[in-house]
Protein backbone atom coordinates (compact mmCIF):
# COMPACT_ATOMS: atom_id res chain seq x y z
CA UNK A 1 0.00 0.00 0.00
CA UNK A 2 1.38 3.77 -1.33
CA UNK A 3 0.43 7.08 0.33
CA UNK A 4 -2.65 5.91 2.14
CA UNK A 5 -5.21 5.60 -1.20
CA UNK A 6 -7.79 3.01 -1.10
CA UNK A 7 -6.77 2.26 -5.03
CA UNK A 8 -3.54 1.02 -4.09
CA UNK A 9 -5.20 -1.18 -1.48
CA UNK A 10 -5.15 -4.37 -3.02
CA UNK A 11 -6.21 -7.05 -0.55
CA UNK A 12 -7.78 -6.71 2.66
CA UNK A 13 -4.68 -6.06 5.02
CA UNK A 14 -4.00 -3.47 2.54
CA UNK A 15 -7.38 -1.67 3.94
CA UNK A 16 -6.31 -2.83 7.56
CA UNK A 17 -3.27 -0.62 7.65
CA UNK A 18 -5.21 2.30 6.24
CA UNK A 19 -8.23 1.95 8.51
CA UNK A 20 -5.38 1.94 11.43
CA UNK A 21 -3.95 5.17 10.08
CA UNK A 22 -7.28 7.15 10.19
CA UNK A 23 -9.08 5.53 12.98
CA UNK A 24 -8.43 6.57 16.93
CA UNK A 25 -7.05 3.75 18.30
CA UNK A 26 -10.10 2.42 20.44
CA UNK A 27 -12.46 2.41 17.51
CA UNK A 28 -9.87 0.74 15.36
CA UNK A 29 -8.99 -1.83 18.12
CA UNK A 30 -12.31 -2.22 18.74
CA UNK A 31 -12.69 -3.83 15.08
CA UNK A 32 -9.39 -5.32 15.07
CA UNK A 33 -9.41 -7.36 18.72
CA UNK A 34 -10.85 -10.30 19.92
CA UNK A 35 -11.38 -12.17 23.24
CA UNK A 36 -8.74 -13.20 25.44
CA UNK A 37 -5.52 -14.08 23.75
CA UNK A 38 -6.92 -13.68 20.47
CA UNK A 39 -6.19 -17.29 19.82
CA UNK A 40 -9.56 -17.93 18.04
CA UNK A 41 -9.80 -14.89 15.99
CA UNK A 42 -5.88 -15.60 14.41
CA UNK A 43 -7.14 -19.29 13.78
CA UNK A 44 -10.54 -18.41 11.69
CA UNK A 45 -8.09 -17.23 8.93
CA UNK A 46 -4.83 -19.70 9.49
CA UNK A 47 -7.12 -22.91 9.69
CA UNK A 48 -8.09 -21.89 5.40
CA UNK A 49 -3.96 -22.15 5.18
CA UNK A 50 -4.49 -26.39 6.08
CA UNK A 51 -5.16 -27.40 3.05
CA UNK A 52 -4.60 -26.84 -0.56
CA UNK A 53 -6.19 -26.61 -3.69
CA UNK A 54 -6.51 -28.94 -6.83
CA UNK A 55 -6.74 -27.19 -9.77
CA UNK A 56 -7.87 -28.55 -13.50
CA UNK A 57 -7.09 -27.59 -16.83
CA UNK A 58 -8.28 -26.95 -20.10
CA UNK A 59 -11.72 -26.61 -19.17
CA UNK A 60 -13.17 -23.75 -20.95
CA UNK A 61 -13.44 -20.59 -18.74
CA UNK A 62 -14.32 -17.97 -20.61
CA UNK A 63 -17.59 -17.16 -18.56
CA UNK A 64 -17.75 -17.53 -15.22
CA UNK A 65 -20.88 -17.75 -13.06
CA UNK A 66 -20.19 -17.24 -9.74
CA UNK A 67 -24.03 -16.69 -8.07
CA UNK A 68 -25.08 -18.84 -5.89
CA UNK A 69 -29.22 -18.64 -3.75
CA UNK A 70 -28.68 -18.64 0.09
CA UNK A 71 -31.91 -18.26 2.28
CA UNK A 72 -33.63 -18.09 -0.87
CA UNK A 73 -32.07 -14.99 -2.14
CA UNK A 74 -29.75 -15.13 -5.52
CA UNK A 75 -27.07 -13.65 -5.14
CA UNK A 76 -24.32 -12.59 -7.61
CA UNK A 77 -21.23 -13.80 -5.62
CA UNK A 78 -20.58 -16.34 -2.90
CA UNK A 79 -19.81 -13.74 -0.49
CA UNK A 80 -22.40 -11.47 1.33
CA UNK A 81 -21.54 -8.62 4.22
CA UNK A 82 -22.04 -9.40 7.50
CA UNK A 83 -24.37 -7.47 10.30
CA UNK A 84 -21.83 -5.67 12.54
CA UNK A 85 -22.52 -3.13 14.82
CA UNK A 86 -21.20 0.52 15.34
CA UNK A 87 -20.71 1.39 11.86
CA UNK A 88 -21.32 4.65 12.01
CA UNK A 89 -18.41 4.95 14.10
CA UNK A 90 -15.85 3.52 11.30
CA UNK A 91 -17.29 6.05 9.22
CA UNK A 92 -20.46 8.79 8.75
CA UNK A 93 -22.36 6.72 6.10
CA UNK A 94 -21.99 3.36 8.04
CA UNK A 95 -24.55 1.03 6.83
CA UNK A 96 -25.77 3.38 3.95
CA UNK A 97 -22.53 3.02 2.47
CA UNK A 98 -22.20 -0.87 2.95
CA UNK A 99 -25.47 -1.50 1.87
CA UNK A 100 -25.17 0.73 -1.45
CA UNK A 101 -21.55 -1.01 -2.07
CA UNK A 102 -23.55 -4.91 -2.11
CA UNK A 103 -26.42 -3.45 -3.92
CA UNK A 104 -24.14 -2.76 -6.27
CA UNK A 105 -21.94 -5.87 -6.22
CA UNK A 106 -25.26 -7.92 -6.08
CA UNK A 107 -25.09 -9.35 -2.85
CA UNK A 108 -26.96 -9.17 0.22
CA UNK A 109 -26.10 -6.97 3.23
CA UNK A 110 -26.53 -7.29 6.91
CA UNK A 111 -28.41 -4.41 9.54
CA UNK A 112 -27.35 -5.60 13.26
CA UNK A 113 -29.77 -4.81 16.04
CA UNK A 114 -26.63 -2.31 17.12
CA UNK A 115 -26.98 -0.69 14.20
CA UNK A 116 -26.52 2.76 13.50
CA UNK A 117 -29.34 3.20 11.05
CA UNK A 118 -33.21 2.61 11.05
CA UNK A 119 -34.72 -0.38 9.70
CA UNK A 120 -36.97 1.72 8.16
CA UNK A 121 -34.08 4.25 6.39
CA UNK A 122 -32.04 1.00 5.37
CA UNK A 123 -35.66 -0.65 3.81
CA UNK A 124 -35.92 2.69 1.65
CA UNK A 125 -32.39 3.41 1.02
CA UNK A 126 -31.22 -0.55 0.01
CA UNK A 127 -32.41 -2.81 -2.85
CA UNK A 128 -30.05 -5.58 -2.35
CA UNK A 129 -31.80 -8.40 -0.55
CA UNK A 130 -31.40 -7.55 3.18
CA UNK A 131 -30.49 -9.68 6.63
CA UNK A 132 -31.63 -8.54 9.91
CA UNK A 133 -29.32 -9.43 12.67
CA UNK A 134 -31.54 -10.01 16.12
CA UNK A 135 -29.72 -9.59 19.53
CA UNK A 136 -33.00 -11.37 22.10
CA UNK A 137 -33.41 -8.70 24.72
CA UNK A 138 -34.09 -9.27 28.03
CA UNK A 139 -37.34 -6.57 27.15
CA UNK A 140 -39.40 -8.91 25.09
CA UNK A 141 -41.45 -5.69 23.69
CA UNK A 142 -38.25 -4.23 22.26
CA UNK A 143 -37.25 -7.93 20.28
CA UNK A 144 -41.16 -7.80 18.71
CA UNK A 145 -40.59 -4.29 18.07
CA UNK A 146 -37.62 -5.18 15.46
CA UNK A 147 -38.73 -8.05 14.21
CA UNK A 148 -42.32 -6.56 13.19
CA UNK A 149 -39.97 -3.37 11.84
CA UNK A 150 -38.44 -5.56 9.44
CA UNK A 151 -41.36 -7.66 8.40
CA UNK A 152 -42.70 -4.13 7.51
CA UNK A 153 -39.99 -3.04 5.55
CA UNK A 154 -39.65 -6.16 3.87
CA UNK A 155 -36.35 -7.56 4.83
CA UNK A 156 -35.66 -11.00 3.42
CA UNK A 157 -34.41 -12.92 5.90
CA UNK A 158 -33.60 -12.84 9.90
CA UNK A 159 -30.93 -14.49 11.63
CA UNK A 160 -30.77 -15.15 15.69
CA UNK A 161 -27.45 -14.06 17.03
CA UNK A 162 -26.96 -17.28 19.62
CA UNK A 163 -23.38 -16.80 20.82
CA UNK A 164 -24.10 -13.60 22.50
CA UNK A 165 -25.22 -15.04 26.09
CA UNK A 166 -22.74 -12.81 27.89
CA UNK A 167 -20.03 -10.66 26.41
CA UNK A 168 -16.17 -11.52 25.27
CA UNK A 169 -13.54 -10.87 27.73
CA UNK A 170 -12.08 -8.31 25.00
CA UNK A 171 -9.18 -7.08 26.71
CA UNK A 172 -8.11 -4.43 23.80
CA UNK A 173 -11.45 -2.50 24.50
CA UNK A 174 -10.96 -2.41 28.46
CA UNK A 175 -7.31 -1.48 27.60
CA UNK A 176 -8.23 1.40 25.35
CA UNK A 177 -11.28 2.59 27.32
CA UNK A 178 -14.01 2.22 24.41
CA UNK A 179 -17.22 2.30 25.30
CA UNK A 180 -20.53 3.76 23.19
CA UNK A 181 -20.76 6.26 23.85
CA UNK A 182 -17.65 7.09 24.36
CA UNK A 183 -16.55 8.22 27.40
CA UNK A 184 -13.29 10.62 27.47
CA UNK A 185 -10.47 10.19 29.52
CA UNK A 186 -6.86 12.01 29.05
CA UNK A 187 -5.55 9.14 27.00
CA UNK A 188 -8.52 9.02 24.60
CA UNK A 189 -8.97 12.74 23.92
CA UNK A 190 -5.35 12.58 22.54
CA UNK A 191 -5.75 9.56 20.83
CA UNK A 192 -8.94 11.13 19.04
CA UNK A 193 -6.84 14.59 18.86
CA UNK A 194 -3.91 13.29 16.60
CA UNK A 195 -7.19 11.75 14.21
CA UNK A 196 -8.83 15.08 13.45
CA UNK A 197 -9.70 14.23 10.34
CA UNK A 198 -12.23 11.44 11.71
CA UNK A 199 -13.57 14.13 14.78
CA UNK A 200 -14.53 16.40 12.27
CA UNK A 201 -16.21 13.57 10.10
CA UNK A 202 -18.16 12.28 12.71
CA UNK A 203 -18.87 15.39 15.09
CA UNK A 204 -20.61 17.50 12.24
CA UNK A 205 -22.59 14.30 10.45
CA UNK A 206 -26.07 13.33 11.47
CA UNK A 207 -25.91 12.70 15.40
CA UNK A 208 -24.46 8.92 16.09
CA UNK A 209 -27.60 6.51 17.66
CA UNK A 210 -28.12 2.93 18.10
CA UNK A 211 -31.45 3.65 16.04
CA UNK A 212 -33.05 0.38 16.98
CA UNK A 213 -32.80 0.81 20.69
CA UNK A 214 -32.75 4.62 21.47
CA UNK A 215 -36.08 4.25 22.27
CA UNK A 216 -36.08 1.38 24.33
CA UNK A 217 -32.92 1.22 26.70
CA UNK A 218 -30.46 3.71 28.22
CA UNK A 219 -27.02 1.21 27.92
CA UNK A 220 -25.24 2.17 24.85
CA UNK A 221 -27.61 5.22 24.37
CA UNK A 222 -27.29 7.52 27.43
CA UNK A 223 -25.28 5.35 29.72
CA UNK A 224 -21.94 4.25 27.87
CA UNK A 225 -20.72 0.50 28.27
CA UNK A 226 -18.56 -1.65 26.22
CA UNK A 227 -20.03 -4.22 23.95
CA UNK A 228 -19.13 -7.06 26.39
CA UNK A 229 -20.57 -4.99 29.02
CA UNK A 230 -23.54 -4.54 27.11
CA UNK A 231 -24.22 -8.24 26.01
CA UNK A 232 -23.75 -9.34 29.62
CA UNK A 233 -26.68 -6.88 31.06
CA UNK A 234 -29.41 -6.58 28.06
CA UNK A 235 -29.10 -10.06 26.00
CA UNK A 236 -31.72 -12.32 27.99
CA UNK A 237 -29.33 -15.26 29.30
CA UNK A 238 -32.36 -17.70 29.61
CA UNK A 239 -32.52 -17.84 25.69
CA UNK A 240 -33.02 -21.64 24.62
CA UNK A 241 -34.49 -23.32 21.42
CA UNK A 242 -37.74 -22.79 22.35
CA UNK A 243 -37.24 -19.32 22.30
CA UNK A 244 -35.49 -19.69 19.20
CA UNK A 245 -38.23 -21.74 17.35
CA UNK A 246 -41.10 -19.37 18.43
CA UNK A 247 -38.99 -16.14 16.64
CA UNK A 248 -38.75 -17.98 13.93
CA UNK A 249 -42.84 -18.94 13.88
CA UNK A 250 -43.30 -15.50 14.67
CA UNK A 251 -41.08 -14.20 11.69
CA UNK A 252 -42.68 -16.51 9.26
CA UNK A 253 -39.47 -15.88 6.66
CA UNK A 254 -36.14 -17.13 5.87
CA UNK A 255 -34.70 -17.89 8.93
CA UNK A 256 -31.27 -18.35 10.27
CA UNK A 257 -29.45 -19.13 13.48
CA UNK A 258 -25.79 -17.08 13.43
CA UNK A 259 -23.08 -18.97 15.73
CA UNK A 260 -23.54 -22.87 15.21
CA UNK A 261 -20.59 -24.27 15.84
CA UNK A 262 -21.56 -28.48 16.94
CA UNK A 263 -23.05 -30.88 14.17
CA UNK A 264 -25.85 -31.69 17.42
CA UNK A 265 -26.56 -28.01 17.44
CA UNK A 266 -26.90 -27.72 13.66
CA UNK A 267 -29.76 -30.89 13.74
CA UNK A 268 -31.38 -28.99 16.06
CA UNK A 269 -31.11 -25.66 14.37
CA UNK A 270 -32.74 -28.23 11.04
CA UNK A 271 -35.79 -29.82 13.63
CA UNK A 272 -37.20 -26.21 14.60
CA UNK A 273 -37.15 -25.43 10.71
CA UNK A 274 -34.42 -22.89 10.36
CA UNK A 275 -34.09 -22.22 6.55
CA UNK A 276 -29.82 -21.75 7.17
CA UNK A 277 -27.13 -21.86 9.69
CA UNK A 278 -24.13 -19.63 10.09
CA UNK A 279 -21.31 -21.22 11.47
CA UNK A 280 -19.30 -18.68 13.35
CA UNK A 281 -17.50 -17.85 16.72
CA UNK A 282 -18.40 -14.08 16.60
CA UNK A 283 -14.99 -13.46 14.89
CA UNK A 284 -13.24 -15.01 17.74
CA UNK A 285 -14.86 -12.02 19.93
CA UNK A 286 -16.60 -14.51 22.28
CA UNK A 287 -14.88 -17.89 23.45
CA UNK A 288 -11.29 -17.49 22.80
CA UNK A 289 -9.98 -21.43 22.28
CA UNK A 290 -13.13 -22.56 20.28
CA UNK A 291 -12.93 -24.03 17.05
CA UNK A 292 -13.10 -22.09 13.63
CA UNK A 293 -15.63 -21.66 11.13
CA UNK A 294 -13.77 -24.04 8.37
CA UNK A 295 -12.55 -25.78 10.69
CA UNK A 296 -15.85 -27.34 11.80
CA UNK A 297 -17.45 -27.35 8.10
CA UNK A 298 -17.25 -30.40 6.99
CA UNK A 299 -18.50 -32.44 9.55
CA UNK A 300 -21.95 -29.86 9.93
CA UNK A 301 -22.21 -29.85 5.68
CA UNK A 302 -22.00 -33.51 5.94
CA UNK A 303 -24.69 -34.42 9.14
CA UNK A 304 -26.63 -31.24 7.78
CA UNK A 305 -25.92 -29.76 3.93
CA UNK A 306 -28.52 -31.96 2.17
CA UNK A 307 -31.58 -29.98 4.56
CA UNK A 308 -30.43 -26.11 5.42
CA UNK A 309 -28.10 -23.98 3.43
CA UNK A 310 -24.61 -23.66 5.41
CA UNK A 311 -23.10 -20.35 4.94
CA UNK A 312 -19.29 -20.16 6.27
CA UNK A 313 -18.95 -16.86 8.58
CA UNK A 314 -15.69 -16.01 9.88
CA UNK A 315 -11.97 -15.45 9.00
CA UNK A 316 -12.11 -14.67 5.16
CA UNK A 317 -9.37 -12.98 3.39
CA UNK A 318 -9.07 -14.26 0.14
CA UNK A 319 -11.19 -15.57 -2.84
CA UNK A 320 -9.01 -18.68 -2.30
CA UNK A 321 -10.46 -19.11 1.26
CA UNK A 322 -14.26 -19.15 -0.07
CA UNK A 323 -13.68 -21.51 -2.85
CA UNK A 324 -11.92 -23.80 -0.15
CA UNK A 325 -15.45 -23.32 1.59
CA UNK A 326 -17.60 -23.76 -1.04
CA UNK A 327 -15.48 -27.40 -2.11
CA UNK A 328 -16.45 -28.25 1.35
CA UNK A 329 -19.87 -27.80 0.84
CA UNK A 330 -20.40 -24.05 2.22
CA UNK A 331 -23.81 -22.52 -0.01
CA UNK A 332 -21.78 -18.79 0.94
CA UNK A 333 -19.29 -17.58 3.06
CA UNK A 334 -19.43 -14.25 5.06
CA UNK A 335 -17.72 -11.78 7.11
CA UNK A 336 -17.73 -8.25 8.70
CA UNK A 337 -13.88 -7.19 9.31
CA UNK A 338 -12.97 -8.09 5.80
CA UNK A 339 -15.38 -4.83 4.50
CA UNK A 340 -15.31 -2.68 8.29
CA UNK A 341 -11.32 -1.87 7.36
CA UNK A 342 -12.55 -0.72 4.00
CA UNK A 343 -15.23 1.31 5.25
CA UNK A 344 -13.14 3.12 8.00
CA UNK A 345 -10.46 3.81 5.31
CA UNK A 346 -12.42 5.05 2.26
CA UNK A 347 -16.32 4.98 3.40
CA UNK A 348 -18.84 3.48 0.36
CA UNK A 349 -15.96 3.39 -2.16
CA UNK A 350 -13.83 1.67 0.19
CA UNK A 351 -15.83 -1.05 0.78
CA UNK A 352 -17.00 -1.15 -3.07
CA UNK A 353 -12.76 -1.55 -3.63
CA UNK A 354 -12.78 -4.02 -1.38
CA UNK A 355 -15.36 -6.18 -2.66
CA UNK A 356 -14.27 -5.59 -6.46
CA UNK A 357 -11.29 -6.99 -5.03
CA UNK A 358 -12.67 -9.92 -3.58
CA UNK A 359 -14.76 -10.77 -6.35
CA UNK A 360 -11.81 -10.57 -8.89
CA UNK A 361 -9.81 -13.12 -6.85
CA UNK A 362 -13.10 -15.33 -6.82
CA UNK A 363 -13.66 -15.33 -10.64
CA UNK A 364 -9.79 -15.12 -11.34
CA UNK A 365 -9.35 -18.05 -8.70
CA UNK A 366 -12.39 -20.46 -10.35
CA UNK A 367 -10.51 -19.69 -13.87
CA UNK A 368 -7.14 -20.98 -12.73
CA UNK A 369 -9.02 -23.92 -10.86
CA UNK A 370 -11.16 -24.74 -13.94
CA UNK A 371 -14.43 -24.27 -13.06
CA UNK A 372 -16.97 -22.14 -14.27
CA UNK A 373 -19.90 -22.35 -11.48
CA UNK A 374 -19.96 -22.56 -8.24
CA UNK A 375 -21.56 -25.89 -8.28
CA UNK A 376 -18.71 -27.28 -9.90
CA UNK A 377 -16.71 -26.97 -6.95
CA UNK A 378 -16.25 -30.20 -4.97
CA UNK A 379 -14.17 -32.07 -2.28
CA UNK A 380 -12.51 -33.28 -5.12
CA UNK A 381 -11.07 -29.93 -5.51
CA UNK A 382 -9.33 -29.82 -1.78
CA UNK A 383 -6.71 -31.66 -0.14
CA UNK A 384 -5.77 -31.72 3.68
CA UNK A 385 -2.30 -31.62 4.48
Amino acid sequence: MIFGNIENCHNVEDFRKLAKRRLPSPIFNYIDGAADDEITYKRNTEAYEDCDLVPSVLAGVENIDMSTTVMGQKIDMPLYLAPTALQRLFHHDGEFAVGRAAQKFGTMFGLSSIGTQSIEDIADEIKTPKLFQLYVHKDKGLNRHMIDKCKSSNFEALCLTVDTIVGGNRERDLYTGFTYPMKLSLKSIFDFAIKPSWALNHFTHKKFELSQLKDHIAEGTSIAVSVGEYFTKMCDQSMDWKTAEEINKYWGKQFALKGIMSVEDAKKAVDIGASAIMISNHGGRQLDGSRSPFDQLAEIVDAVGDKIDVICEGGIRRGTHVLKALSLGAKACSGGRMYLYALAAGGQKGVEKSLMNLRSEIERDMKLMGVTSIEQLSRKNIRFR
